[in-house]
Order: C-alpha cells, then sequence, then structure tokens
C-alpha cells in the first residue's frame, strides 16, 4: 500500500520523505490557505521534494474552465496529478485529461457508484473520504470494501486513494480491504511508529546499555 501525506506544509512533507515511507502528496484548496502560500509556488516545491504524484487541485466547476486550470497545473512537473471533483464536469474533465496521458484524482467521492463512474471515466486515483462518512454516523471502510469488489470485478486500473483519514485504524482497514493508497495528514502518519512497548522496550535496553559501561566506537 502506498502512503501519500494530506497537507502542503513542505516542512512536513521533507520530514516524512526522509524515512523513505511517503510515496506521494495530496493537497486540497483548504490545506494551500492553511500554509499561506502561494498555490502554484507551494506545488512547485512540493513536487521537487516528493518524486511520486502530488496532487493539485482545479476549482472551477465547468468543464472549460477546468481544462483550462488543469494546463496550467500539469505544466508545474511531470508528477502533478490533477485533481477533480465528482461532477459530471469533473469527469468529462477527467476523461480527456486521461486520455491525453495526465494523472487524474478524483476527489469527494462517498459512494461506491460515484467510484464506479470515476473509473469508467479513466480515472488515475479516487478519493472516497471515509472520516467525513464516520463523522455523520456512517461506516466510511464499507465504501473502500464495496469499491474495492467493484475494481475487482471488472479489472479496472483506478487506485483506491483513501482520504479524509482521522486515526491509524483507518489506516489498518484500508491496508486489510487491499486499498491501494492511503492519504493520510502528518500527525496521523507519525501515530503509525507509536507503541507504548516500542518506547518501554527501547528505555529499558538503553538503560542496560549504560550498565554495560561501553560505547560504540
Amino acid at each position: 500500500m502506498k502512503f501519500f501525506v494530506d497537507t502542503a506544509d513542505t516542512n512536513d512533507i521533507r520530514d516524512l520523505a526522509e524515512t523513505g515511507l511517503l510515496d506521494g502528496v495530496t493537497t486540497n484548496p483548504s490545506l494551500i490557505n492553511k500554509s499561506g502560500r502561494n498555490f502554484l509556488e507551494v506545488v512547485k516545491e512540493i513536487c521537487e521534494i516528493v518524486p511520486g504524484p502530488v496532487s493539485a487541485e482545479v476549482v472551477a466547476l465547468d468543464h472549460a474552465e477546468m481544462m483550462r486550470e488543469a494546463e496550467i497545473l500539469r505544466k508545474i512537473a511531470d508528477n502533478i496529478t490533477v485533481k477533480v471533483p465528482l461532477t459530471i464536469d469533473g469527469l468529462k474533465t477527467c476523461k480527456a485529461l486521461t486520455s491525453d496521458g495526465t494523472m487524474v484524482n478524483v476527489t469527494l467521492c462517498f459512494t461506491a457508484n460515484q467510484a464506479l463512474l470515476a473509473a469508467k471515466a479513466g480515472a488515475t486515483f479516487i478519493s472516497p473520504f471515509v472520516g467525513r462518512h464516520d463523522d455523520i454516523g456512517f461506516d466510511g471502510m464499507q465504501i473502500i470494501s464495496e469499491i474495492r469488489t467493484i475494481y475487482d470485478n471488472y479489472d479496472f486500473q483506478t487506485q483506491i486513494l483513501v482520504a479524509s483519514v482521522r486515526h491509524p485504524i483507518h489506516v489498518l482497514q484500508s491496508a486489510m480491504i487491499g486499498a491501494d493508497v492511503v492519504t493520510a495528514p502528518p500527525a496521523v502518519i507519525r501515530q503509525l511508529f507509536k507503541h507504548p512497548l516500542t518506547d518501554k522496550g527501547l528505555e529499558n535496553f538503553l538503560a542496560d546499555w549504560q550498565k554495560t559501561g561501553q560505547s560504540i566506537a
């Protein structure tokens, strides 16, 4: 399973990229706003840090304007993935861009039927939002399971990119279902490293090492 980080904070991206575990980055207008930086500049910098797919989202609502914005975005770098909403115009844009060799991430997916449409439109990635489903009393991971079944039934090549990830259990469940990608905030990715027994074990090892009076030199 690939790990993408969901942020526009280049310091966090650099730090996580150094682990060798980071396969890509997703951004959206809210994350760009939070960064306080120029959209095109920050996306360009992210593309230089991470060689994998970097999602940059259009903000237009109609197909023609989406295509105009996409043309600007895909000139930033070869690893740009143009992000479009799951609307009729968004899927028209998806079809046009993927037919031309551009990676496309279809976002704001909330049903397996929507994911089916995105796959038929040739999406590179589909982004189902699990956390937002959980927020309103539904099981967001059930949708991931449904999409996995549908895509396997018809051998769709669209990658399931689990989004709106709130905690490490979402990551675990995504891996068990067989999602292709999880995109998570930096804090959630860092939580994956943590376990109290790991910390306790390390503490004990270091205490015992000190008793030996030795050093590695």
